[in-house]
C-alpha cells in the first residue's frame, strides 16, 4: 500500500480521518463505491468533504494517483463524481487502483477550496 507522505491524516481539530495507518491484514480492502451525499448532511460532514477535496487538489492536482492509504469511507463520498477512476480495468478493492480528480466537477461542487485564502478547518 502506497503511503501518501505529506497528505494530512485528518481534518484539523476534528476526528474526520483522511488516511489509514496500515493495510487490511486479512481479506480485501474496503471497496470504493459512489456514496450519496444528501443535501441535509451535517455542516461538520460538509467541512470534512471540503477539507479532503482541498487536500487532494493541493497534493495531486490533475495528476493520476494511487488509492494507497486514503480512507475509503471519506473517498466514497466523492468517488464517481469529483474523484474518478484513472485506469481501465478499475479494481475498487485494490490499494493500487489509480484515481484522478475531475477538476471541473470539483470546482463546481466545492468552489470555496479554489480561493487562495481558503484552508481546511477554518470557517
Amino acid at each position: 500500500m502506497e503511503k501518501h507522505r505529506g497528505f494530512p491524516s485528518r481534518l484539523p481539530s476534528s476526528d474526520f480521518q483522511f488516511t489509514i495507518r496500515q493495510a487490511v491484514k486479512k481479506g480485501l480492502p474496503a471497496k470504493l463505491f459512489k456514496r450519496e451525499r444528501y443535501a441535509d448532511r451535517r455542516p461538520a460532514d460538509r467541512r470534512a468533504d471540503e477539507g479532503f477535496m482541498w487536500a487532494l487538489k493541493e497534493h495531486f492536482g490533475d495528476q493520476t494517483f494511487a488509492r494507497g492509504n486514503l480512507d475509503a469511507g471519506r473517498l466514497n463520498f466523492v468517488f464517481g463524481r469529483e474523484v474518478i477512476p484513472a485506469g481501465d480495468p478499475f479494481d475498487p478493492e485494490s490499494y493500487d487502483a489509480l484515481l484522478k480528480l475531475d477538476l471541473r466537477r470539483t470546482e463546481q461542487s466545492f468552489p470555496e477550496i479554489f480561493r487562495p485564502d481558503w484552508a481546511p478547518g477554518q470557517d
